[in-house]
């Protein structure tokens, strides 16, 4: 069985800057992470692996630098890692993206011969951008059932059961045969920390498979910039409002302050 587990290469700062010309992210200068969430579908991969047997398989879109969080990936036990990059897939969107990652899956199981039993996992949303639509939109390129906003999961003979989060303090058991996408929640794991030997390992002994769009056959009304539906006509970061209150005196004096405010704000 082949578990994908689709990887985004992030920044790494607590507040982006944006290029008010080009409505986009600056990223030059900038330290770049796997994204957090990505590193949990990671090691869900790896544990459904180390319980069931298979191969895992990392993926992600981006220039040559995303090279790097893949060798992350493989220095946590990933075994084979593949990067889409091609300037044609710059200023891809959500759809855009999707759309090439389905590709490259469907050319990594037919090349491999093996079409039927797999699984795909991503990382619930990305902290560059919120949106959680590349996971369903890749189970809809894929024609794959989708379990999303997982927060446990195992798997059993051919089929995966996952606790998935409903309301805010509702969960509902979803069960779905393989092949299948699952979108996973901070909460699903806790993430291994790659060993000295994966480390050295990732950097020196396993290979980082490049694709481009000639690769995947992709059509380039799909890709990039030009298969994006999604029209950004403004991005900006939201001014800060309002004045921060220091209270000052004796816990029960402070907390008489925050009453009192509470109350002329009339949130109390």
């Amino acid at each position: 069985m082949k578990i994908f587990t689709c990887i985004k290469q992030v920044p790494g700062v607590s507040e982006v800057k944006i290029d008010p010309k080009t409505n986009t992210l600056v990223r030059k200068g900038i330290p770049s992470i796997t994204n957090p969430m990505d590193n949990n579908a990671t090691e869900l991969a790896l544990s459904i692996k180390e319980k069931h047997g298979g191969e895992v398989i990392a993926l992600s879109m981006g220039p040559p630098q995303a090279e790097e969080v893949l060798r992350q990936a493989l220095a946590m036990g990933a075994d084979e890692a593949y990067l889409l990059t091609d300037r044609a897939f710059a200023g891809a969107d959500t759809l855009a993206t999707s759309h090439t990652l389905g590709l490259a899956i469907k050319k990594i199981l037919k090349d491999s011969g093996d079409e039927k039993k797999y699984l795909v996992i991503c990382g619930t949303q990305a902290i560059d951008g919120d949106t959680a639509q590349v996971g369903p939109e890749l189970a809809e390129e894929l024609g794959l059932p989708q379990i999303t906003y997982v927060q446990k999961c195992e798997l059993k003979g051919d089929k995966i059961i996952t606790e998935r989060v409903f309301r805010s303090e509702e969960t509902v058991i979803i069960e779905s045969k393989l092949p299948a996408l699952i979108s996973v929640l901070k909460e699903v794991n806790d993430p291994r920390f790659p060993t000295m030997t994966g480390i050295v390992n990732a950097h020196e002994e396993m290979e980082v498979k490049y694709l481009n769009a000639n690769d995947l056959k992709a059509g380039k009304e799909n890709i990039g910039l030009t298969g994006s539906k999604t029209e950004v006509f403004k991005i900006f970061i939201p001014e800060k409002k309002g004045k921060h209150v220091v209270l000052e005196g004796s816990v029960e004096e402070m907390v008489q302050q925050l009453c009192n405010n509470l109350k002329e704000d009339k949130l109390l």
